[in-house]
Protein backbone atom coordinates (compact mmCIF):
# COMPACT_ATOMS: atom_id res chain seq x y z
CA UNK A 1 0.00 0.00 0.00
CA UNK A 2 1.45 3.40 -0.80
CA UNK A 3 1.89 5.76 1.93
CA UNK A 4 -0.68 9.01 1.55
CA UNK A 5 2.50 10.96 2.22
CA UNK A 6 4.76 9.20 -0.81
CA UNK A 7 3.92 12.73 -3.21
CA UNK A 8 4.68 15.10 -0.86
CA UNK A 9 7.78 13.51 -0.09
CA UNK A 10 8.78 13.22 -3.40
CA UNK A 11 8.06 17.03 -4.04
CA UNK A 12 10.37 17.75 -1.15
CA UNK A 13 12.99 15.77 -2.16
CA UNK A 14 12.97 17.17 -5.65
CA UNK A 15 13.12 20.64 -4.07
CA UNK A 16 16.04 19.61 -1.70
CA UNK A 17 17.79 18.28 -4.74
CA UNK A 18 17.02 21.80 -6.26
CA UNK A 19 17.91 23.77 -3.62
CA UNK A 20 21.39 21.90 -3.21
CA UNK A 21 22.00 22.77 -6.79
CA UNK A 22 21.00 26.42 -6.50
CA UNK A 23 23.34 26.96 -3.64
CA UNK A 24 25.94 25.15 -5.68
CA UNK A 25 26.15 22.20 -3.42
CA UNK A 26 25.60 19.21 -5.66
CA UNK A 27 29.01 17.31 -6.77
CA UNK A 28 29.28 15.35 -10.01
CA UNK A 29 31.47 13.10 -8.42
CA UNK A 30 30.44 10.42 -6.16
CA UNK A 31 32.61 9.84 -2.95
CA UNK A 32 34.46 6.21 -2.57
CA UNK A 33 33.05 2.70 -1.76
CA UNK A 34 34.63 3.31 1.30
CA UNK A 35 33.51 6.79 2.38
CA UNK A 36 29.76 5.67 1.79
CA UNK A 37 29.93 2.60 3.51
CA UNK A 38 30.40 4.44 7.06
CA UNK A 39 27.92 3.30 9.77
CA UNK A 40 27.98 6.65 11.90
CA UNK A 41 24.45 8.49 11.64
CA UNK A 42 24.73 11.26 8.84
CA UNK A 43 27.92 9.01 7.59
CA UNK A 44 29.57 11.42 9.95
CA UNK A 45 33.17 9.99 10.34
CA UNK A 46 33.48 10.18 6.29
CA UNK A 47 31.36 12.50 4.48
CA UNK A 48 30.27 16.09 5.10
CA UNK A 49 26.72 16.95 5.70
CA UNK A 50 26.02 18.12 2.55
CA UNK A 51 27.41 14.79 0.67
CA UNK A 52 25.32 12.59 3.23
CA UNK A 53 22.29 14.32 1.33
CA UNK A 54 23.09 13.95 -1.67
CA UNK A 55 24.95 10.28 -1.62
CA UNK A 56 22.92 8.72 0.86
CA UNK A 57 19.26 10.47 1.84
CA UNK A 58 18.37 11.27 -1.42
CA UNK A 59 18.64 7.58 -3.02
CA UNK A 60 17.32 6.29 0.37
CA UNK A 61 14.18 8.33 0.31
CA UNK A 62 13.91 7.93 -3.54
CA UNK A 63 14.58 3.88 -3.19
CA UNK A 64 11.74 3.35 -0.98
CA UNK A 65 9.28 5.48 -2.59
CA UNK A 66 10.24 3.62 -5.88
CA UNK A 67 9.48 0.45 -4.00
CA UNK A 68 6.60 1.30 -2.04
CA UNK A 69 8.75 0.86 1.14
CA UNK A 70 7.06 2.09 4.13
CA UNK A 71 8.47 5.74 5.13
CA UNK A 72 10.25 6.26 8.16
CA UNK A 73 7.95 7.22 11.22
CA UNK A 74 9.90 9.92 11.90
CA UNK A 75 12.85 12.27 11.25
CA UNK A 76 15.37 14.79 12.54
CA UNK A 77 17.55 15.85 9.88
CA UNK A 78 17.13 19.54 10.01
CA UNK A 79 19.00 19.92 13.46
CA UNK A 80 21.84 18.08 11.90
CA UNK A 81 21.77 20.21 9.07
CA UNK A 82 21.64 23.64 11.38
CA UNK A 83 24.58 22.09 13.17
CA UNK A 84 26.26 21.30 10.65
CA UNK A 85 26.27 24.66 8.70
CA UNK A 86 26.52 26.53 11.69
CA UNK A 87 30.18 24.95 12.24
CA UNK A 88 30.69 25.61 8.67
CA UNK A 89 29.87 29.07 8.80
CA UNK A 90 27.45 28.63 5.78
CA UNK A 91 23.29 30.53 5.72
CA UNK A 92 21.57 27.71 4.42
CA UNK A 93 17.84 28.58 5.07
CA UNK A 94 16.09 27.63 2.58
CA UNK A 95 17.64 24.18 2.87
CA UNK A 96 17.31 24.17 6.18
CA UNK A 97 13.30 25.14 5.80
CA UNK A 98 12.58 22.22 3.54
CA UNK A 99 14.52 19.74 5.57
CA UNK A 100 12.08 21.34 8.54
CA UNK A 101 9.62 20.57 6.37
CA UNK A 102 9.95 16.85 5.83
CA UNK A 103 10.82 15.93 9.46
CA UNK A 104 7.55 17.65 9.88
CA UNK A 105 5.73 15.49 7.40
CA UNK A 106 7.19 12.30 8.39
CA UNK A 107 6.74 12.76 12.13
CA UNK A 108 3.46 14.33 11.84
CA UNK A 109 2.27 11.30 9.89
CA UNK A 110 3.87 9.36 13.40
CA UNK A 111 1.71 11.25 15.59
CA UNK A 112 -1.64 10.44 13.01
CA UNK A 113 -1.16 6.82 12.60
Amino acid sequence: MMDSRSHQVADLLLLIEAELRRQGYWASQAPSVERLASREPFCVDTLSFIEWLQWIFLPRMHQLLGEGAPLPGASAIAPMAQYSFALQGVSALGLIALLEQFDALLSDAASVS
